[in-house]
């Protein structure tokens, strides 16, 4: 069954690739609506600094390997099938141009392939509920309080200055704020992948680890996790070559760019300016790298969504088109279970495909 973790590997960067592309636009939007970056120079620079922050840690890639379901209950087939639920669920939002979240996307598709695999039972369902649904709720609400707050602090600053010099320092600071929102999205996104492809190799070694093939016994010490026990908790280490694979996709996949949310992000949602974008990607970058050191996968999308809803909130809470990011929310609920729908789907059919009882 080599062959099919090689195919789960290579499926899972190219989920890596399209969440890149597919979450792009959080990183770059409003840095080029508000002209700031060209969308070519801005799309290289988020890539960069994509993949540095994607190096940066492996604390929410060890929740995804073991925080959603235990090995014991996933094999290569339910992986497959949480990559597939997750990409379907990215292209059809990506298409239409919504915004919606990669990361519930790919929680969705893992326990919705899990429940088909091995039943309800077998998700770890409080730290779904802890990890990620009181996150769900929580992060856009820093990012919006935390947005609005910098705004009202900096038009204090400002209040005195000349429009022309808060226009040239406000380019600069979000110039700034671009690179460190890139690194954030990065340190957050990335790792997801890493802690599926982590979870897969698990998966593997529990089932054919007493048959492992000869030549991956001999590069076993740095191709395979190894797993070691916190707080009376399996932990799975992610291997170097995972996390250097995922920072590489998802840094071409950002360079690759998303212009299609790129125009909601930026404009359909709030039409902000270089001081508005700096405060969004800031409280964006706060709440994100918050969330990494704790190991929690939160939505990128979610975050800066709101934080641009509470920039323009600074100006007039009719400055937003809250019929726009109305839209938007029920992406958001929808994503979760849609996804884990898709994913259940997928394992039901490969299940077929692959002669085991459904």
């Amino acid at each position: 069954m080599v062959s099919l973790l090689i195919t789960v590997i290579v499926v899972a960067l190219i989920f890596d690739y399209i969440n890149g592309f597919h979450d792009s636009a959080n990183a770059i939007a409003t840095t080029v609506s508000t002209g700031v970056m060209s969308l070519a120079a801005a799309v290289i620079l988020a890539g960069v600094f994509n993949f540095v922050g994607a190096i940066y840690g492996t604390a929410v890639a060890k929740f995804i390997a073991s925080g959603i379901a235990d090995a014991g209950n996933v094999d290569q087939l339910v992986v497959l099938a949480a990559l597939l639920g997750a990409s379907v669920w990215n292209l059809i939002t990506w298409w239409y141009g919504i915004p919606s979240s990669s990361s519930h996307a790919l929680i969705g598709g893992i326990a919705g392939a899990v429940i088909a695999h091995a039943g309800w039972g077998a998700v770890k369902w409080q730290g779904i509920w802890e990890r990620v649904l009181v996150p769900l709720v929580v992060s856009p609400v820093l990012g919006f309080l935390i947005a609005l707050l910098v705004m009202i602090l900096a038009f204090w600053v400002v209040r005195k200055m000349r429009p022309g010099t808060v226009n040239r320092g406000s380019r600069l600071m979000q110039l700034v704020s671009a690179c460190t929102f890139s690194f954030s999205h990065g340190s957050n996104d990335a790792q997801k992948v890493m802690g599926i492809i982590t979870l897969a190799l698990v998966a593997f070694v529990s089932t054919h680890g007493a048959s492992l093939p000869p030549w991956m016994e001999d590069i076993r010490g740095w191709f395979l996790p190894h797993s070691h026990v916190v707080n009376g908790k399996t932990v799975n280490d992610v291997p170097h070559w995972v996390m250097f694979s995922c920072a590489m996709a998802m840094a071409l996949g950002t360079m690759a760019g998303g212009k299609r949310i790129i125009k909601t992000m930026g404009a359909k949602i709030y039409r902000i300016n270089p001081l508005q974008g700096f405060a969004a990607q800031t409280s964006g970058t706060a709440v994100i790298l918050t969330a990494s050191h704790m190991g929690i996968p939160i939505s990128t999308t979610h975050c800066i969504s709101a934080s641009i809803m509470g920039a323009g909130v600074s100006k007039r809470i009719s400055a937003v088109r809250w019929g726009v990011a109305i839209n938007i929310l029920i992406a958001w609920i929808l994503t979760l279970p849609l996804s884990a729908l898709v994913a259940y789907g997928c394992m039901r059919t490969l299940r077929a495909i692959f002669g085991y009882p459904v």
